[in-house]
């Protein structure tokens, strides 16, 4: 009867955490992708749109893309984008609900290793509640946060049914779950430590005095853990360092690191307490204050002498606080990748352990006070209450890209990947002069940034400043020689500037460095064929196709080149496939009409003819080709208005030669009666 009334209990708690997740998380699913990382994973990744494929499969196990190796945090966007495509909602609402799988999955695990039964609910809603966890959810690219997360608790739950009963079987689900976990997120590498943790408390498995001899049968059973770990971290810096994200000695000193280090364990700790100015990216300063670094030591060591001394009476405090201090290791900045001090993802496991010390030990506290029940239940009310407020504000900010890194340069400084990110948002707007002066600020505070070099060059080229923009493609490229986008940027610019020579070499220099470059292959082909060199053209234009074939500038150019070759049918299809993939454009319909009109296929040609005489009206040769379509396939009304107006625009336009011709046709076809002449 007990245990029916506990599990009745456990049901409705569970059912609590979810409807309250849900409830202060929802603003998420209104959220759109955002131009850091979502670009990469998702929305400019034409292989993840692609879906499950067979393909898609081989390239998420055998790449390092963006420097990390995590096939099955591919293969879940890939899954979302079969399913949803680049609905940003459903995106969202995906890692919304892995989140909540994981909250509910936490309170049933401590419940499962302690026994205590609300101090377990108290410390998942506190987990899912928290302001920090907006950034791992909010964010499509973190995906491998929630993915990974949700897969160390499944390892944990294996681990604590095997300890309980000592089935092989069972420690083959913990070796799986954890396998999978590190294919999500490597920063689980941590995992087996954090077991051994669980080994002293709450399984109660050694205690702090027993000899090492006791303690190797613990470890010696974990060893297939311990090697899935140090494979995947050899395999995680070896994709990050090829991918140029790990920072030299040079670059970045001993000692700066250990400063950092330092006060970022510090920095973490104050935004458990007091979650305010969060921001998505928080820049490496030039260097901490001694005062601040030694403060911080010693806050530590305070914490470390504290908790050890506690840990006969108080276990919890010792395994939460090394939970902590151990799980951050992977990405405290020992070995620095990527630009951040710190970052408010990374808390998402480590702050499990400090949540555990915080409920434990106010619980504890509170069973020495009169009605100490009671305040307890009012404080975590209050706590929860003030988190998922704080959680909802913090939300606010991920609306978008321009709403995101405006909040993140009002409460940072010299920010200059939020200055390139705002600029690309406010670009995206249309507001190119705004978006100049936030990609100069990037570049003043980082000029041998190639990234943001490059971004800068390509905005000055759209506005029309492309000699300018070749100075900073040349910065960036002396910064990374393989630089594909910059190549490929530059050989743009020189193909504005009439140097098609220094064009070709460039996207041949962007191609080498990256073969699976569509855009470059494609402007390449254009180059060439500017070059009147059109068989050569037509097979970059072929490989650009065969990597994107949804893009009808593409087949256009393609459909160009093949007719300049005198191969009409493929031409045609080509010109076809362009018109379908964009028929509202002008280029693609009017293509597709003239071909077909010039192969007597007047009726076929009316369609295409006449989107094209809408999306430019002014265009003397559409209107021309559009009436006679029509007037050749039995529409002599229609024909001989467009015909009129087709030599109204040809006139007024100077243009001597196609005035003629329309004449011509008009009174070799008895269309002179025409109100229009």
């Amino acid at each position: 009867m007990e245990l029916r009334r506990e599990l009745r209990v456990r049901l409705w708690i569970g059912a609590l955490l979810v409807l309250a997740t849900a409830a202060t998380f929802w603003p998420v699913v209104r959220c759109d992708f955002i131009n850091y990382d979502d670009p990469d994973y998702v929305t400019a990744n034409a292989t993840v749109q692609g879906g499950l494929t067979g393909a898609g499969v081989i390239w998420a196990f055998t790449t390092a893309h963006v420097a990390n190796w995590h096939p099955l945090t591919w293969l879940s966007h890939m899954l979302d984008c079969q399913l949803f495509g680049l609905n940003a909602f459903a995106h969202h609402a995906m890692n919304l609900l892995i989140h909540i799988a994981s909250t509910v999955l936490l309170f049933l695990l401590l419940r499962r290793m302690t026994g205590a039964l609300w101090r377990s609910a108290i410390a998942a809603a506190l987990f899912a509640l928290h302001p920090l966890r907006v950034e791992s959810v909010a964010w499509v690219a973190e995906r491998k946060d929630t993915l990974a997360t949700l897969f160390w608790l499944l390892t944990v739950w294996a681990y604590a049914h095997y300890v309980n009963t000592r089935s092989v079987a069972g420690f083959r689900w913990v070796v799986l779950f954890f396998a999978l976990g590190l294919m999500a997120k490597p920063m689980l590498v941590t995992l087996p430590f954090a077991l051994l943790l669980l080994d002293y408390w709450p399984l109660g498995r050694l205690n702090l005095r027993r000899t090492l001899n006791a303690w190797r049968p613990l470890v010696v059973e974990k060893w297939p853990l311990f090697l899935l770990a140090l494979i995947s971290s050899v395999v995680t810096f070896l994709a990050q360092k090829g991918g140029g994200t790990v920072a030299t000695v040079t670059q970045l000193s001993l000692e700066a690191r250990l400063g950092n280090v330092i006060v970022s364990y510090a920095r973490y700790l104050a935004k458990l307490f007091w979650p305010v100015d969060l921001a998505v990216i928080y820049p490496y300063p030039a260097a901490w204050p001694a005062w601040q670094v030694a403060a911080a030591l010693g806050m530590l060591v305070l914490i470390s002498v504290g908790v050890w001394l506690a840990a006969n009476r108080r276990p919890y405090l010792l395994v939460g606080w090394l939970w902590f201090v151990g799980t951050l290791v992977p990405v405290i900045g020992l070995v620095q990748v990527g630009r951040q001090s710190l970052a408010d993802r990374y808390t998402y496991i480590p702050m499990i352990g400090l949540g555990v010390m915080l409920v434990w030990g106010a619980a504890d506290l509170l069973t020495r006070i009169r009605r100490g029940p009671f305040l307890g239940g009012a404080l975590a009310i209050l706590v929860l209450t003030a988190c998922a407020l704080g959680t909802r504000h913090q939300l606010a900010y991920w609306k978008d890209s321009l709403t995101l890194f405006t909040r993140t340069l009002a409460v940072t400084q010299n920010n200059a990947l939020a200055h390139n990110n705002l600029g690309t948002a406010l670009a995206a707007l249309g507001r190119r002069d705004d978006a100049l002066l936030q990609y100069a600020e990037a570049v003043r505070l980082q000029p041998a940034d190639p990234v943001m070099r490059n971004n800068y060059g390509a905005a000055l080229a759209k506005a029309g400043q492309v000699v300018a923009a070749v100075e900073h493609y040349l910065a960036a490229l002396e910064a990374k020689p393989d630089f594909d986008e910059a190549h490929n940027n530059l050989g743009a610019a020189f193909v504005a500037l009439g140097r098609l020579d220094e064009a070709v070499a460039h996207f041949r220099a962007a191609l080498a460095a990256r073969p699976n470059y569509a855009e470059a292959h494609n402007n390449l082909g254009g180059a060439l064929a500017m070059q009147q060199k059109h068989a050569e053209a037509v097979e970059h234009y072929a490989a650009a196709i065969r990597l994107t074939p949804n893009v009808a500038g593409a087949h256009l150019n393609y459909a160009l080149s093949l007719e300049k070759l005198g191969r009409a049918d493929e031409s045609l299809a080509r010109f076809g496939e362009a018109f379908r993939l964009d028929p509202k454009s002008f280029e693609p319909a009017y293509h597709l009409g003239r071909s077909l009109v010039q192969r007597g296929r007047f009726a076929e040609a009316v369609p295409p003819l006449s989107a094209a005489a809408q999306a430019r009206p002014g265009h003397a040769r559409a209107r021309f080709y559009l009436g006679k379509a029509e007037a050749r396939s039995g529409q002599s009304a229609s024909g001989r208005a467009h015909m009129g107006e087709a030599l109204e625009l040809a006139r007024a336009a100077g243009q001597t030669n196609l005035a003629a011709e329309i004449t011509a046709f008009l009174q070799g076809n008895a269309l002179e009666q025409s109100p229009n002449l």
